[in-house]
This record gives structure tokens, sequence and C-alpha cells, in this order.
């Protein structure tokens, strides 16, 4: 009994190796299988990922299928390699600069050596007026450029500011009025005037420092002497002929439309002066006494900084100069010569600049 039991009990064991054997293999390969099968989702998933459409190539592409029921293909981006565009900081942010460029509700038109640079600087405090730190001489210049170029220039402004620009020469200009008209007839015009007299030598003075071998004064100044014939074709007496040049600038704008500061005034009371200036631009008096603090080196007034900590802003070294001696016996042939110009003048203006 015990021998017919082992004798079936031999042959037993080999069967179930191989029964083992058989399982392993089959879990071998369905491990594989699906190893297999996982790789193939993970490659879909991965391109799914990087954003690989799920789609139908055009007819352009080979008109081959990649997978059925697909939606047609998007245009593709640029490949992974391909860096993206850097983008202003602005617009990497999503905001843009405030404003937009605008051609000048107000200019600055004149004149030479009167104060232009120190109305411009000092009406630049204002919040509500941007203005352009140089002359682009436009409408005398560059004009041929065109209007686009002239904005383009301009500084950002919101709706609700002023742009505004200098350049001293359009007052002699005799084509600015026109143009300045034609880009647009409410553009408000401000005039700084000075003693026509004490402007041309100031003029004079300012060549002289650039170019130390011109004639002197007195012998630009005269066609002859002797006879007191001035030469008013020298440009140096020739802008001081306000009367004159205004009536070109009426014929285009009304008084009203035209501001006029006085050069001395400027200096004395320069709070005055700007408190007109900013009821003339329609803009809140903001830039009072406060503002300013006398200079008595350069002889003028020069502007405080909002921080009381900082030193007074002036103006640069070729404004406010030591004007050349000049004989009192010319002074005074050309204030003779200027004189009905300059009565002249305050008829049309409505105002007395008392240069006599």
């Amino acid at each position: 009994m015990a021998s017919r039991v082992l004798g079936r009990a031999g042959p037993a064991q080999p069967r179930r190796a191989r029964r083992a054997l058989v399982a392993f293999t089959l879990s071998l390969s369905c491990t594989y299988l699906c190893y297999s099968l996982l790789g193939c989702c993970d490659d879909l998933g991965r391109s799914r990922l990087l954003g690989a459409p799920r789609c139908l190539r055009s007819p352009g592409a080979g008109g081959q299928k990649l997978l059925p029921k697909s939606l047609p293909c998007e245009p593709p981006g640029p490949p992974p390699s391909a860096p993206a565009a850097r983008l202003p900081a602005a617009n990497r942010s999503g905001s843009q600069k405030p404003g937009a460029k605008r051609l000048p509700q107000a200019l600055i038109v004149g004149v030479k050596k009167g104060g232009t640079r120190a109305v411009l600087e000092f009406i630049r405090v204002h919040p509500d007026v941007r203005a352009l730190g140089t002359e682009p001489h436009f409408f005398d210049r560059n004009y041929g450029r065109g209007l686009d170029w002239y904005r383009s220039l301009m500084p950002r402004t919101l709706e609700s500011q002023i742009t505004l620009e200098k350049t001293p020469s359009y007052f002699v200009t005799q084509e600015a009025p026109r143009r300045i008209f034609n880009m647009s007839r409410d553009t408000k015009l401000i005039v700084v005037v000075r003693d026509p007299v004490t402007r041309a030598i100031s003029d004079y003075t300012q060549t002289l420092s650039k170019k130390p071998d011109i004639p002197a004064f007195e012998g630009l100044s005269f066609r002859n002497r002797t006879l007191g014939l001035v030469d008013a074709s020298w440009n140096a007496i020739r802008i001081g002929l306000y009367a004159l040049h205004l009536e070109g600038w009426l014929r285009y704008f009304p008084l009203a439309q035209i501001h006029f500061v006085s050069g001395e005034r400027l200096i004395t009371d320069p709070a005055g002066e700007m408190g007109r200036v900013q009821d003339f631009l329609g803009v809140r008096r903001l830039i009072t006494d406060k503002h300013f603090y006398f200079n008595k080196t350069k002889g003028f007034p020069c502007l405080r900084k909002a921080d009381a900590g900082l030193p007074p802003r002036c103006l640069g070294k070729s404004k406010g100069r030591t004007h050349v001696q000049i004989d009192p016996d010319v002074i005074e042939q050309l204030r003779e010569f200027y004189r009905p110009y300059n009565i002249k003048f305050y008829e049309t203006v409505g105002q007395d600049f008392r240069w006599e």
C-alpha cells in the first residue's frame, strides 16, 4: 500500500514544474504586453501635454489620417527649440504705457532770447502739462517730414493733459502761422517778449560766445551809424520788430488765442507771470511763489525742488550770462529806432511793456 502511494506521487512533481513554468511564461508575456501598452499611452499623454493635436492632416500635409474621428489640425506653434519672442516689459505684464502721443494744443512760438526756456521749464512743473524738452523746429525747418513725424516726437499725455512744445523761431517765420493754423485753428500760442534792445544785445552775446571773431555789435547794428540808419536785415535787430511779425499771426489767429509774457516780469515776478500762463492754458494755478527762488549770481529765478532737501534747479549756463558792454549812444539810437514799433505793438496787444 505504501509502495503504491509513493509510486503515484513520483510523476506529479514534473507536471507541477511544467505548469509553474507555463504560468511564469504567461505572466512575463502579460507584463511585457502591459508595459508596451502603458508606454504607448504615455507617449500619447506626453504628446497631448506638449500640445501635439489629435487631428487630420490637411491634404497639403500628405492627406493621411493620423487618428480617426479627429478634428482638422490648427496651425502648429513654434518648435520647442525655438525661443518665444521677447515682449517689452509693459506688454509682458499685460499693461501699456499710459496716454498717447498727440499733436500739441499749445506752442511757445517766440521770441529768441526773450525767456522762452524759462517759461517752458516753469510750466513743466504743472502735472496737467507735458512738454517736449527740445526744439523740434517743425513749422520752420522740418515741415516736409509731416505731422506723423511731428507727433512721434511728443511726450505721451492723458486726455486731461496739455501737450506743449517750444520753438522761438516760429514767431519770425513767415510760413509758421499758416502751417500751425492748418494743423489746428484752436492752437494756443504763447509769445515771450522782452525789450528789443536788451534782447538784441543778449542775442549778440550768445553768438559771440560761439563765434568770437564776429564784428562788433555797433558795426552789425547800423548800415550808417552817422546817419542813424539801423540795419533791420540783421537777425538780432529784425526779431525785435514785434508789431510787424504779429501782423502775420493775426491773419490766422484771433488776439485772444495769443498770450504775451513779459520777459522782464518773468524775472521780477515769476509766480505772477506763470499764474497768467496757467490761466491762459486753462489749468489750475498750482505754480506759485513757493516754487521759486531768486539766484542773485545768475540774476534769475530758479525752481525749488519738491523735496526740501534738494537744491533749487536753475537754467543752464547759457542763461543769465553777462552781456557785452555797448556804447550808451548806440543803445539810445536803437531805442529811437524801435520806439514807433513798440508803441504799435502795445496798442495791438493792449499792454504797455514800458520798454522806454
